[in-house]
Parts: structure tokens; C-alpha cells; sequence
């Protein structure tokens, strides 16, 4: 039987009526219309669907919808203000980071919520930050010179 639940993402309420086992990830794509978080693995191993919840990363795959009402998510669409990018999007793009960009957004959002937590990490805590989100493009040097480049 469908529930009716409110979510607000990225500052903004949503409602959606569904069936209880709906995983965040799904919602956010299919209700919400934030396709930024990607389905990756499907199990938790690959970081592409990571949101942030209340501070946290999360991966909105393993997440239950109906776990994340009355809690404040932010995806990827959620960065960007009046048009410009976050400067951790911004630095993505300057320093290379991004290649086929699947993986992308889960990665700048764990690197969000660790510079959120910890804005100035040392490398080794950066590596540590983002070691959830798989990327099999860009070998992870420019990603974390990304973030480091943020953290200054």
C-alpha cells in the first residue's frame, strides 16, 4: 500500500506517494525529479548516488525514502546558487576531475560533507573522505586536487 510522504530536498518540500520500500535514490529520481544521483551498483559499493543527509553522506541507494522524511537532503542540483556553481562543482571542472562524470556528483558530495565537517583535511583525510566513490576514469589524482584546491 502507498504511503504519502514529504521530503525536503535542497530547501524545497516534496510530496509523493509510495510504496514503502521505494529506496531514496529511486524517489529523488523518478518522484522528485533529481537525476543527478546516479544508480551505480545498486548496493552500496560504488558512491554514486551519495546525497547528503543532515550533514552526513549518505547513499541513497541503501536509503529508504520513508527513513529520510523530516530531514533536510541535499543532492547535487542543491550546490549551485542563481546559476553558479558550488567552487567545489567549479574546481571539478577546472582541475579535470570530471571525465565520463558518472560518478561525479557522488564524489563531490562526499567531498562536500567532509569539508563541511572538516574544512581544512589533509590530504590523507581526503583520500579517506571520498575512498566510497568509485571512479574508473580519472584514476583520482585530479579529483582530490580538486577538493584540496576547495579546502584552501
Amino acid at each position: 500500500m502507498k504511503q504519502l510522504i514529504e521530503l525536503k530536498v535542497n530547501g524545497e518540500s516534496y510530496e509523493a506517494a509510495i510504496d514503502p520500500h521505494r529506496t531514496l535514490l529511486e524517489v529523488l529520481r523518478e518522484n522528485v525529479g533529481m537525476t543527478g544521483s546516479k544508480e551505480g551498483c545498486d548496493l552500496g559499493a560504488c558512491g554514486a548516488c551519495t546525497v547528503i543527509i543532515d550533514g552526513k553522506a549518505v547513499l541513497a541507494c541503501l536509503t529508504l525514502a520513508l527513513d529520510a522524511r523530516g530531514k533536510e537532503i541535499t543532492t547535487i542540483e542543491g550546490l549551485a546558487k542563481d546559476g553558479k556553481l558550488h567552487p567545489l562543482q567549479q574546481n571539478f571542472v577546472d582541475y579535470g576531475a570530471i571525465q565520463c562524470g558518472f560518478c561525479t556528483p557522488g564524489a563531490i558530495m562526499s567531498a562536500k560533507a567532509l569539508l563541511d565537517e572538516n574544512p581544512k583535511p589533509t590530504v590523507a583525510e581526503i583520500k579517506r573522505g571520498v575512498s566510497g566513490n568509485l571512479c574508473r576514469c580519472t584514476g583520482y589524482t585530479k579529483i582530490i586536487e580538486a577538493i584540496e584546491v576547495t579546502a584552501k
